[in-house]
């Protein structure tokens, strides 16, 4: 059993499936979120769709944090998280603009202040206002914010984003195909709307990385941190605090900085594409729960899917495997390990993505191949050998 299944978390969320899979697809299987027909506006022309995500347990790395350093703006990054985790995966089915967005925030009042409140949903507004700029349009529709100390032990941070789009626009993934490449975009890096380095962790797996890079100094101080059923072994096994530094091309960074990086969001860039190759676009994967072994929910028919020029693995996610010591396998299946964005489209049509995501200083090429099989498969090619899923 994987150190992620002994805390309690499925990568793949099979009981979710199983629990979900006698409700209605909507009206494309295929796609990355569901959509229904136009029920608010009566147009056949025009699909619904509700999406829910948040930062996951990532507002447990920002209490730390807090409480150690006082820092109340790593909040903002909590923000940031719930909101670009919804809009990403819209952007998967061609959505970028327009948005309705409602909170929802269950808070331990006893442990959480009205500064924190302030400096999420403040945080949230923020956010919408950066994304204003490069003609992302979200509107704050307010929301929930509960005083459920009973049900949480810190605070969860999550929200309900909401939009109505016409069906000729939109990205299904049913035209992927034999000869498709998938061009990767950088999870890593800094974009032109980033104020900072971004380590490209995202919001995925971070019960993993909290536990396995930090040190057992967390599990004393912090109980309320974690589930105290679970085996000590596997509770806060690193050997970093959240103030340690390692180099990251020249510069000091903190594990925690490196930790809480907001998720990039691709809106601005996708909003590009989307405007200027829609018709080259095959199929889009957020490469988030489930990392690099997302894109085998959305195929249409059996497909062989070929990674074979994977990005270098960027630093946090080395420094997760160095101190879990968990194998390639399942390290590629929990976190995006460089990509957390693949488009799939044909080979003259990904050198002019390729380009575009430059001018925004987000790395990207064609990290592998579609190709037919009688039955889906994933291959893995790297450094690391050879992993089939």
């Amino acid at each position: 059993m994987s150190l992620y299944a002994k805390r309690g978390v499925s990568a793949q969320k099979e009981e979710v499936h199983a629990a979900i899979k006698k409700l209605d697809a909507g009206l494309y299987a295929n796609a990355f979120c569901k959509m229904y027909p136009d029920y608010l506006g009566g147009d056949e022309n025009y699909v619904n769709i509700s999406h829910a995500d948040g930062a996951g347990t990532k507002s447990i790395l920002a209490y730390l944090y807090w409480k150690e350093t006082g820092d109340t703006s790593v909040w903002k990054g909590i923000a940031q998280d719930a909101v670009a985790m919804n809009l990403d995966d819209l952007l998967c089915v061609g959505i970028y603009d327009d948005f309705l967005f409602s909170s929802t925030i269950d808070r331990n009042k006893s442990r959480i202040t009205g500064e924190v409140l302030e400096a999420v949903i403040n945080g949230t507004q923020d956010f919408f206002n950066t994304l204003k700029f490069y003609g992302i349009n979200i509107h704050f529709l307010g929301g929930e914010t509960a005083d459920v100390g009973d049900v949480v032990r810190t605070i969860a941070v999550n929200g309900t984003m909401t939009s109505r789009w016409e069906k000729s626009k939109l990205i299904t993934n049913d035209l992927i195909a034999e000869g498709d490449v998938i061009v990767g975009f950088a999870s890593s890096g800094k974009a032109t709307y980033e104020t900072e380095y971004n380590s490209g962790l995202g919001s995925n797996g971070l019960t993993s990385a909290r536990h396995d890079v930090l040190s057992k100094y967390y599990a004393t101080k912090y109980p309320e941190t974690f589930e105290s059923c679970l085996n000590d072994k596997v509770v806060y096994i690193g050997k970093n605090k959240l103030t340690d530094t390692i180099d990251i091309d020249g510069t000091n960074m903190e594990v925690g900085k490196l930790l809480l990086s907001p998720t990039r969001t691709y809106a601005p860039l996708m909003k590009v594409l989307l405007e200027q190759c829609f018709e080259a676009i095959h199929g889009v994967i957020h490469c988030s729960g489930g990392g690099q072994t997302k894109c085998m929910k959305y195929l249409p028919k059996p497909l062989k899917i070929v990674k074979d020029n994977l990005f270098d693995v960027p630093p946090i996610f080395k420094l997760i495997q160095e101190n879990s010591g968990a194998d390639a396998r399942e390290m590629y299946q929990v976190f995006n390990m460089g990509h957390r964005l693949e488009i799939f489209t044909n080979a003259s049509a990904a050198a002019e993505m390729i380009e575009i995501a430059t001018a925004f200083n987000i790395e990207a090429k064609i990290v592998g191949r579609v190709e037919s099989a009688a039955k889906s498969e994933l291959i893995l090619k790297g450094s690391f050998g050879e992993i089939v899923y």
